[in-house]
């Protein structure tokens, strides 16, 4: 089997989620839409990635409103050019040339707003944030040492209070061994990790001595969990892996288990106190072939205390 490039790996649309948004509409012919050589095949693959970015942005600018932290993009989601397919998917081309495609890296580092002026001056000596991704973990040491914490992003398109199980209380479930939880096919926020990104994460976690969370965004609210805590709710068995399909830009079909930590186990990490546009964008090909998606655009989250608690027990300062 070929190595999935990590182009590809990077929007990955969960077919479920792509169930959900076209349920009820006939299926759109896009197998002759040629965007780039993998082949977009639909918009769900142009909105997702719009949407992580958009929700990525809106977490750092609310942290970065707070006035006592300052965040950084530094995976690639964050550093990657938008806008532009093709220079999205030829940034990762330069991801693989350097042989840095197989390195993990959380999405955010966060760091006390004493240490702004370092940050901006280390990231620009260095070419800016769309340069960090190609350069070693060594020769950037300076600056994650700085960090009090780091960031993984997941988003969901869902408006948590509205979900069906939301504000719920768990109760003992068989299938848990007695242990508290939900029905299999319960509907509530989770917290998203990933089974593949487990070992990557915890390995930069030992490597660099800082502390990474998982921050899972809604369109409403957004929630946080420390990596450590993941772990031990998948040691105890409290959470178990669940098998989705995934469907890669080419088409390709696969199989990838992750883990949905119930939002009863995180921390609230942020609520929304203005609404998204949602905006008409489309892309055409070099043939006049148009391909609309649509685009969240603005919207205002704010942290929540018990997340301000939880960065400056890790050494910020309010």
């Amino acid at each position: 089997m070929s190595k999935e490039s990590y182009f590809e790996s990077s929007i990955l649309v969960l077919q479920e989620k792509t169930d959900l948004a076209l349920q009820g509409i006939p299926e759109i012919a896009w197998d002759g839409f040629l965007l780039n050589p993998r082949r977009l095949r639909g918009s769900d693959f142009l909105m997702r990635w719009s949407q992580g970015v958009w929700s990525e942005r809106r977490l750092t600018s609310a942290l970065n409103n707070t006035g006592n932290f300052y965040a950084i993009p530094y995976g690639p989601s964050g550093t990657a050019p938008s806008g532009d397919v093709r220079a999205y998917e030829l940034y990762f081309e330069r991801l693989e040339a350097a042989g840095l495609d197989d390195m993990k890296r959380p999405d955010l580092l966060v760091f006390r707003i004493g240490d702004k002026q370092f940050v901006d001056d280390f990231v620009e000596s260095v070419g800016g944030y769309e340069e960090l991704q190609f350069i070693g973990e060594d020769t950037l040491q300076p600056l994650v040492s700085k960090a009090i914490i780091a960031i993984e992003c997941e988003n969901s398109l869902w408006v948590a209070e509205k979900m069906p199980d939301y504000g719920k209380e768990m109760r003992k479930q068989k299938r848990l061994h007695g242990q508290l939880g939900f029905a299999k096919n319960a509907v509530l926020p989770t917290i998203i990790i990933k089974e593949e990104d487990r070992i990557p994460l915890a390995k930069w976690q030992q490597t660099n001595g800082i502390p990474i969370h998982v921050w899972h965004s809604f369109y409403d609210r957004a929630f946080g969990l420390a990596f450590d805590d993941a772990e031990h709710l998948i040691a105890e068995g409290l959470t178990s892996p669940t098998e989705q399909v995934f469907q890669a830009p080419g088409g390709a079909i696969t199989k990838k288990a992750i883990y949905k930590h119930y939002y009863h186990y995180a921390y609230p990490l942020a609520i929304s106190i203005s609404p998204p546009e949602l905006v008409a964008a489309h892309i055409e090909d070099k043939n006049g072939h148009i391909l609309p998606y649509v685009r969240f655009e603005g919207g205002m989250m704010e942290i929540c205390n018990e997340a301000s608690d939880v960065l400056d027990s890790l050494g910020g300062v309010r």
